[in-house]
């Protein structure tokens, strides 16, 4: 290691110390324990821009260990991202800084995902390189590697406890992702003390199992070696690869190397002064970096931005000879939503009223394949569940280790890592993703769906099997309060449509969404076609059927109750009851609306309102008031057909009727 070397990658490392020293909170030990694997990658191997952090070429990297995130913020203020200074570097976990607690997404420029929860980077980084060989594969032409770069992902010993990791790598290596490479920063602690308490397993042995080629770099200073183990991993092409490297955390610092206490609070003013002395770093000023080393990481940038530069040109003429893939290009990387979008309005088709009794599952699988030919990005599947979700595109082609240009994605009984997975591949750009599973299993995916609000990724959701209609499966598999777990997420819209016209409302909401994602919540069990859904289905909540004055009465529901309460309010309307039909496919987009427009279909002066759900009747409390009434479920279900289950549990239209006429006491 050159002194320059040695000098930038202390510089990390001081800068790390110092900015959680100055905010008396954060992560210590990653950075220090990382600093040299971070610099060998992202001066001597990553093909990255800081001029430019989207170019669409760029090499991904995801910091999977999300708590050392001063170990990334080091990295993009010695490389001149985004003009992250020393300013920003200095006001650490401090409210409106661009150097938050853990890596966010959209907020500070060169963060690739939003990081934190353990594993989570490690599934997303699988999503990326998923998108990376389909994109390759539909684009490149001979002389032409227009999309051609790897993804990286560092993550440690708590990363690889989390099961979401198996899950992920599991299904990276049996596809094959050879532009996948894991940096396994094995330092043997967790928060409790050495690993040995709890995780004892040969981990490249896991990973070995699952396909991965795996690396070993015994010393994690030895920068010589890690370069060698990178470019031995990019070297195998048809193998994902796993470099471990033993490292110390806390390095540098006498009274916390190697201890647990490094982890996960500041190293105290008296030892950041002993790292100092310990690194021979000469400068006890705070956040001070020699303009050498400055100097050192802008020579470089400069130099990366050269590989954009050709790349560009290599564009240019690829455009040139293939119009046709360039104006594919600008489909797949934006303009495709909009068409795929305005064809779905103009088809009136979708939103005329059906004549037979269907599920919205399976008009959510119609649409999925109309939109598949209108969306050729269009990328996606489930959790093993793909005939019953209705989720395969029929001429789309099956993604796989021979198949890089089909679109159907085969996840397997894996809901947590398919989730992460459809995070990344809308981290990538370049492809419109959606993951599909049973509703009651959404319970699996909640962390990443989590995730996907919290970075304003438009993922679509298909969640079908959505209340007590599973029927005989029983309560295990008859959701109950995820519907009112959803709703609860914020940036999140959770769509339950009640027939064809508010099905095709829902993907329309869906793909027109630029920074929410959307949960679809379908039935198994076979819907009527409700008279009087339409296109107002995109305001969240809608009257369906109204009476002559001022009503009375309100009754609203969502999905497969919609038609319960049309039939209740025709028993109400002729014992001369004035009843309003309000359908609610979606609370969140409806309190999107103006204030004018949530008047006029729920008016302020109309008190007795009823709701009608076949779930937890959490959450709709605001919309039936003190005076209202719920029908809802308040325990779980039970196993029989779906019928008699909805009798069972008052869901018939003389039940409705009955609590509506017990709140006219009048």
């Amino acid at each position: 290691m050159s002194q320059l070397d040695t000098m930038s990658v202390n510089a990390i490392r001081i800068l790390s110390a110092d900015a959680i020293q100055k905010a008396n909170s954060g992560h210590p030990g990653l950075p220090l324990g990382c600093a040299p694997m971070a610099y060998e990658l992202w001066m001597n191997h990553m093909n990255h821009n800081p001029s430019d952090p989207k170019w669409e070429n760029r090499d991904r990297f995801i910091l999977s260990g999300g708590h050392g995130s001063m170990l990334l913020y080091s990295l993009l203020h010695l490389f001149g991202y985004g003009g992250l200074s020393k300013e920003d570097v200095m006001q650490f976990r401090q409210m409106g800084a661009k150097t938050p607690g853990h890596p966010e997404y959209r907020h500070t420029i060169g963060v690739e995902a939003t990081t934190g929860p353990l594993g989570a980077g490690m599934g997303m980084a699988v999503g990326m390189a998923i998108a990376e060989a389909h994109l390759a594969c539909v684009f490149n032409r001979e002389n032409y590697q227009v999309v051609d770069h790897y993804t990286y992902v560092l993550g440690g010993d708590g990363c690889m406890m989390e099961g979401i990791s198996s899950e992920a790598f599991s299904l990276a290596g049996t596809l094959g992702l050879g532009k996948l490479i894991v940096l396994y920063d094995s330092n043997r602690i967790s928060i409790e003390g050495d690993t040995e308490i709890a995780f004892t397993e040969d981990v490249a042995k896991r990973m070995e199992a699952f396909g991965f080629q795996t690396l070993l770099v015994e010393d994690g200073n030895d920068l010589k070696a890690i370069g060698r183990a990178i470019e031995e991993a990019k070297a195998d092409t048809k193998r994902p690869s796993f470099i471990t490297i033993r490292t110390e955390i806390g390095y540098g610092c006498p009274a916390k190397q190697g201890k647990a206490s490094a982890h996960g609070e500041p190293l105290g003013a008296d030892n950041v002064a002993a790292l100092r002395e310990n690194l021979n770093w000469e400068y006890s000023e705070p956040f001070y970096v020699p303009e050498e080393v400055y100097g050192h990481f802008r020579k470089v940038a400069e130099e990366k931005a050269k590989s954009e530069a050709v790349w560009k040109v290599m564009f240019a003429a690829y455009c040139e000879e293939y119009p046709e893939l360039e104006a594919l290009w600008n489909d797949y990387h934006g303009e495709g939503i909009k068409k795929a979008a305005d064809a779905l309005l103009a088809d009136e088709g979708l939103w005329r009223r059906g004549e037979k009794a269907e599920a919205t599952r399976s008009i959510s699988g119609k649409l999925i394949n109309r939109l598949s030919e209108l969306l050729p990005n269009l990328i996606g599947g489930s959790a093993d569940l793909a005939p019953s979700n209705k989720t395969a595109m029929k001429n789309a082609g099956d993604f796989s280790a021979e198949d890089r240009g089909g679109r159907n994605l085969h996840f397997g009984v894996r809901e947590l890592a398919m989730t992460a997975i459809g995070n990344g591949l809308m981290l990538h750009g370049g492809v419109r993703a959606y993951v599909a599973t049973f509703f009651v299993f959404s319970d699996y995916t909640k962390p990443m769906a989590r995730l996907s609000a919290l970075m304003q990724l438009p993922l679509t959701f298909v969640f079908t099997h959505d209340s007590i209609g599973v029927g005989e499966d029983g309560p295990t598999h008859e959701p109950v309060e995820q519907l009112a777990m959803l709703r609860s997420m914020p940036n999140f819209h959770v769509i339950r449509p009640c027939d064809a016209v508010e099905t095709a409302a829902a993907w329309y909401a869906a793909i027109v969404s630029e920074k929410t994602p959307t949960a679809l919540i379908l039935s198994r069990q076979n819907l009527p076609a409700v008279e009087g859904t339409g296109k107002d289905a995109l305001r969240g909540a809608y009257v369906l059927k109204d009476c002559e004055g001022t009503p009375e009465l309100i009754l609203m529901a969502s999905g497969s109750e919609v038609s319960l309460i049309a039939e209740a309010a025709e028993i109400l309307a002729e014992e001369g009851r004035r009843v309003r039909v309000v359908s609610m496919p979606s609370m969140e987009i409806f309190e999107e609306q103006s204030q004018e427009y949530k008047e006029s279909v729920l008016p302020s002066g109309v008190r007795r309102r009823v709701a009608v759900e076949a779930l937890s009747g959490f959450g709709w409390h605001r919309y039936v008031g003190l005076d209202g009434a719920l029908v809802t479920m308040d325990g779980f279900g039970a196993s029989a057909p779906a019928a008699e289950l909805f009798a069972h549990f008052g869901f018939t239209a003389e039940n409705v009727a009955k609590a509506a006429r017990a709140l006219c006491t009048d």
